[in-house]
């Protein structure tokens, strides 16, 4: 296995919602090693179905490793506004990072069953209205859908998939299959691949299923739970809430300080960005524009960055090129936010001393002194080591925290 470098991944989805190349946690633990990533990490949609299975491949490899949950939420003073989710006022996409445990309270669990539910009732609406669109080619949500994925989580790319299998089958001719989806999609046929191919899959989502398709439905105030709820969740959950940037261009990301100051009075404790999106090599454009502007402004905060590349989607790497002449100056940031989350990650599973916990913000009420404790034993703190934290408490000093992450390194 190759050392550690610095290039980092804390958001990469897994079959437990949507990987495009089917990727389970353990074998993202173990490519994200051979790849000699800094600190890897796994954000499924509205699950933490692959925590553990993460966290002990994590550990058998030797990956310094962390798990999130992604999800919408809906934040009431933006109701008016688009943020992160296109042409949906008040609805943004929302990050919770460095969970420690699935083994959460009753009511905890009861918000994420919550979370599961409301996702699959959006899914089984969603199907019932392309059905109609569709004809003859229909699904039954149980039976077609719900076991292309693991746990029963699935998401719009589960759906988009069963409806190309489902075409298939019933127009086992590929010029008849190419004839339906030109007249149902509205598009030339040629470049689809119509049997089962990702393209197919894209024009399947993007006409039938986002805004302006027969699928879509604008969602609602109540159709999310407040970002406040949810950073409520996340935090009594051992976690860290993030704000999800997307790329400055909407109404409320254009004027962003108020915005990320409404998130982090909500809760909020980070940003969250997957760079790739944001820049054009060799191009300077507003996108990278707002890339810089908003990790400046994190840096100003003191909010850690936590960047990832999703790996939901056909054509998204499995880490960003850091070396590339956009991202490298921001590469410091990102690796620091990544070993912040990191050290969250392992204090929290040992001893319940995370980055939001009650004795990080007594021994650290300011956010610079808790970035630099944090930073400084994800850097020291090797995975081999962790175990070696749970001799501390909340009667620690950070000195003793500090000295223990430290000697687990020697």
């Amino acid at each position: 296995m190759p050392e550690a470098g610095d290039a980092v991944n804390l958001h990469c989805h897994t079959f437990f919602s949507y990987n495009v190349y089917g990727y389970s946690p353990a074998k993202f633990a173990w490519l994200a090693r051979r790849a000699g990533l800094a600190v890897g990490g796994i954000m499924d949609f509205d699950v933490l179905d692959g925590l553990a299975e993460f966290y002990e491949a994590a550990r058998e490899v030797g990956l310094k490793a962390c798990v999130g949950i992604e999800t919408r939420v809906f934040l009431p003073e933006y109701a008016d506004r688009v943020m992160n989710s296109p042409g949906e006022p008040g609805i943004c996409y929302h990050v919770g990072a460095g969970f420690p445990t699935a083994d959460l309270s009753a009511p905890l669990m009861a918000m994420l069953a919550g979370l599961r539910a409301t996702s699959a009732e959006r899914n089984r609406q969603l199907v019932d209205r392309v059905n109609a669109h569709l004809r003859p080619v229909t699904l039954e949500y149980e039976r077609d859908v719900l076991p292309l994925t693991p746990s029963g989580n699935a998401t719009e790319r589960h759906i988009c998939l069963a409806y190309a299998r489902k075409a298939r089958g019933a127009f086992p001719s590929e010029g008849d299959l190419a004839g339906f989806w030109s007249e149902r999609l509205g598009v030339e046929a040629g470049g689809l691949d119509v049997t089962e191919g990702i393209a197919l899959q894209q024009a399947i989502r993007a006409r039938l299923m986002k805004q302006g398709g027969p699928g879509y439905v604008q969602p609602e105030a109540g159709s999310f739970p407040k970002m406040e709820a949810m950073n409520r969740f996340i935090v009594e959950a051992g976690g860290i809430a993030a704000y999800a940037w997307l790329d400055g261009t909407s109404e409320g990301e254009d004027d962003i300080e108020p915005l990320i100051a409404t998130a982090m009075s909500s809760g909020a404790d980070a940003i969250n960005i997957i760079p790739d999106r944001n820049y054009t090599p060799g191009k300077r454009n507003k996108r990278l524009d707002n890339l810089e502007r908003v990790v400046a402004l994190a840096e100003e905060l003191g909010l850690p960055v936590i960047v990832g590349t999703e790996m939901n989607s056909p054509g998204q790497k499995f880490v960003d090129d850091f070396e590339s002449d956009e991202l490298a100056p921001l590469l410091p940031v990102f690796l620091k936010g990544a070993h912040i989350v990191y050290a969250h990650t392992a204090l929290a599973r040992a001893a319940r001393l995370g980055y939001t916990s009650g004795w990080a913000r007594r021994n650290f009420p300011d956010r610079r002194s808790r970035n630099e404790f944090y930073e400084s034993v994800g850097r020291e703190l090797p995975p081999s080591g962790e175990g070696a934290l749970a001799g501390v408490d909340e009667s620690a000093t950070p000195g003793a925290v500090l000295n223990a992450a430290g000697r687990t390194s020697c």
